[in-house]
Formats: structure tokens, sequence, C-alpha cells
């Protein structure tokens, strides 16, 4: 810790050393950093380790410099009404307002957004002027506005017309647009009910997402209800294609593969069509790979993914696509690495346990378990946690970090941008009664499952290796 220059001097440092560095950075690829004015589109350095890194920390620091300065009671009237955040997220992007703003560059007058979108442009002017408080759109003129580099992110992938033509399909191939849909509609509707859930939750509710919606489905079952269909396809564009959210580097860089010999077997548990398993041929194409997930992924979804992506992978033998449930006894036996990406975190410990277990029981001597999932940082230094951060930001990075891992873990609505990538996670306490964990609480189920923990990658996504005992 420093001792020479005040916490407030130190933030404020970091925030100026850090942004001199973006600046420099793009400017030596001889482009300007983008402009929140500018509509979003993907930049060469969006994938950049260096320029997220200094982002992260650029970001913590102008945080805890507001709550740092700002006057406490300031910060409890900012947070205490952020649900109307959500709500307002919600509105415009079930009636397609950035769709309606996406070829006017100039803005529109709020009379004629409601007019396309059919909503009181007086109330949705409103909406949008508190939006854009916040920077999501841009009020150009009185009443008039615009998309911004925010609000265009959530501009999906079908022209205006055909959105309200078909409800069902408007949210495919619209990862970001259908997520915050989740999580502004089920996610914020189940959030009303969290205080409730915790307090006195009745006998069998297990989730505050049961008591809003009055069932005792779990979020999977509710949404295969015929009832449930455009808001379980909705749920199934969010989640479509995860392996590009996340860097490839985290899949084939979070275990030493080439310790393994040619003709290995690699078990992908519950992964859906198995996108993390194309990563992993394509780099290391000696193993034999299985794909595991439930029948209707498995003999829909899957197939076709992988007669488009690499049908020869299938007809060589390299893949092979099986039907399971990991919660049932795991059919291959003494594979050398078993995998599972983001599954975990979807479970309570007893289900976890289960699902371990059946691992443990199918795995040989030498067997691996890597589990792919988000890691809970404590906010204050931790002996067996990672480096620390610049002085004086929290042990976790606070918001761009350990504030999104605690918002996943809880209930907060939102979606997380790391290097340019959207990454939608269910909130596990609000909808699936699952949680975020720390190393130690992932350590303590693989003593209770027979697994040790060896080593741990941190990342967007940890890579944590588990050994037989």
């Amino acid at each position: 810790m420093l001792s020479n220059i005040s916490p407030l001097a130190a933030l404020a440092n970091i925030i100026s050393s850090g942004v001199h560095s973006l600046e420099s950075a793009y400017s030596d690829h001889g482009i300007q950093f983008p402009s929140l004015d500018e509509p979003y589109s993907p930049g060469p350095l969006d994938d950049n380790d260096a320029i997220t890194a200094t982002t992260n920390l650029i970001i913590a620091a102008a945080h805890q410099l507001i709550a740092g300065i700002r006057a406490p009671i300031a910060t409890i009237n900012d947070y205490a009404p952020s649900m109307y955040t959500s709500s307002a997220l919600g509105l415009v992007i079930d009636v397609d307002v950035p769709d309606a703003l996406k070829d006017e560059p100039a803005g529109l007058h709020v009379n004629a957004i409601g007019a396309k979108v059919d909503v009181d442009p007086g109330k949705l002017a409103r909406v949008l002027r508190y939006l854009a408080t916040r920077h999501v759109f841009r009020e150009v003129t009185p009443n008039v506005f615009a998309n911004n580099r925010i609000s265009s992110a959530l501009v999906k992938s079908r022209p205006f017309e055909q959105l309200k033509a078909n409800n069902l399909t408007k949210y495919d191939d619209a990862t970001a647009a259908a997520f915050a849909g989740v999580m502004t509609d089920e996610g914020h509707i189940s959030n009303s009910f969290f205080i409730e859930h915790l307090r006195d939750a009745p006998k069998g509710v297990e989730t505050p997402f049961q008591l809003a919606f009055k069932t005792k489905a779990t979020l999977w079952e509710w949404y295969e209800e015929p009832s449930n269909r455009v808001r379980g396809r909705r749920f199934a564009n969010a989640m479509a294609g995860d392996n590009e959210r996340f860097p490839k580097a985290i899949f084939t860089g979070g275990f030493d593969w080439n310790s393994l010999e040619a003709g290995s077997v690699v078990v992908d548990v519950g992964d859906g069509v198995g996108s993390v398993t194309l990563t992993l041929v394509k780099h290391f194409p000696q193993f034999k790979y299985v794909v595991q997930d439930l029948p209707k992924v498995i003999g829909d979804q899957a197939s076709k993914y992988w007669e488009q992506q690499s049908p020869q992978s299938i007809s060589e033998g390299t893949v092979t696509l099986q039907t399971h449930s990991f919660f049932g006894p795991q059919p291959v036996k003494d594979a050398a690495v078993y995998f599972m990406r983001m599954i975990i975190h979807d479970w309570a410990d007893a289900e976890s346990i289960t699902i371990m277990k059946h691992l443990r029981a199918a795995a040989g001597p030498s067997s691996k378990l890597i589990i792919f999932d988000m890691l809970m940082l404590y906010a204050c230094p931790d002996p067996a946690g990672p480096p620390l951060p610049p002085y004086p930001l929290l042990a976790n990075l606070g918001l761009p970090v350990g504030g999104f891992i605690t918002a996943i873990d809880l209930h907060v609505c939102t979606v997380f941008v790391l290097a340019g990538r959207y990454l939608p996670l269910v909130q596990m306490l609000n909808l699936l009664n699952g949680q975020e964990r720390t190393a130690s609480q992932f350590a303590a189920l693989g003593e209770a499952t027979g697994w040790k923990l060896e080593g741990i990658k941190p990342g967007p996504l940890a890579a944590l290796m588990f050994s037989a005992v």
C-alpha cells in the first residue's frame, strides 16, 4: 500500500494513466477510441487482453472514486430506484426502439418514434430521457433521440418491419437483445419477490422466480410449457453462441492438453451443441471427443451444428454425439478429461455434488475434471486469491469484475461486456437456486465428491482443474 498518496489521488492516477494507455494503444493502430455517440461496431482491439485489463482498472477506479466522493445518501438515492433502469430497458427492447432508430443517425422526434413502436410519445420521451441520462441513447435536441454506442448494441438482426410481423422469431440471432429481454422480463419480475423469498419462502419454493410466476417448475421446465414458447425461444437465443462470447484461449489454454496422449478421450458434459469441443478439435485434432446433452439438444441442435461446422469430425469419428443427463451415471468410463462449461453454477450444492459424483464414479485413476465457470472473488484480500490490484482498489476490482459476479450470483439484471463480447449469464439465486462459488467452495465440492482441486487459471471464465482421488 502506498502511504504518501491519498486514496482519491491514487484512484485519479489509475484513471488518468489508464486513459493514456488506451488512447496510445488505439493510436498505435491508427484508430481513435470509439465514441459513445457513435453506433457500436466490432474493433480490432476488442479481443486484446491488455486493453481489457486496462479498461477494467479504469472502470473500477472510476466507480470507487464516485463512491468515495459522493455523499452517502446520494449513492443510496442512486441505487434504491435502479429497478427503473431494468424497466426502461425492458420496454425499449420489447417494442424495438433501438431498431426503429437503426437507420436514423440524426435521430427522430419522439412523436415519430412513438408512432413506429406504438407507444404514447409523452411517456416514451420520459423513458428515453431516463436512459439517455444514463448514457443509453442520445437526446440530440429536445425530444429528438438517436442511438449511441450502447443502445445500438441492442439492435436485433432482422429488419424493423419483420420484427412486428413475427414475435416468435424477433430475437433470433440477436443475442444481446435476447438476453437483455430475459433479464428485464422474467428476471425483473422474479426480482420483485427476492426479499419475500429470502425472508419467508413457502416450503418447497426454491427461487423467487417460482414465487413470481406461481409455479413449482424449474426455469427449464417452465420454458418448455406451450404458453412460454416465445420466452423459451428468446432464452434459447440469449444462450446461443456461448463459445463466441469468451476468448477461445480460455478453453485451449485452461489445461495442458498436450500432456495427453494421442487418442485420449475428452468428454464434453452438458455443453449443448458442443461449441467448446469444436474449438478444441481445431486445436487438438489428435483426441477423441464425446459431446453429451439431452436428447432434444443432441438430436436436433447438435446434429445440425456439426453438419454445418465440421461434418468430417462426425464422419471420421473424431466427435461422437451422445444423449445423456448429467444427473445419471456417466456412460463414458476412464476418460482422460471430463469438462463442464458453466454447468455447476446453475445448481445448488446438493445437485452439484450429484453431478460431480457421477463423473467421479466413471473416472479412472488418472482422469481429470475441468470446470470452466465463474469464480467468486472476495472484496477483501485473500491469501489464496489472485494478486491484488493497484492500491486502493477492492481486491475483486469492484464493478467490472467482482461487481458483475456478485450481481449475477444474486439477482441484478445485467449484460456484461468483455472485450466486445456479450456475456449473458442467468441470475443464479433469483431464477435457478444456483450460485457463483469461491475457490474454497469449489474445493469443498471436490472433497465431497472424490475430486481434488489442483489448480485454477483465472479469467472471464476460470478453469478449475481437479484430479481423481
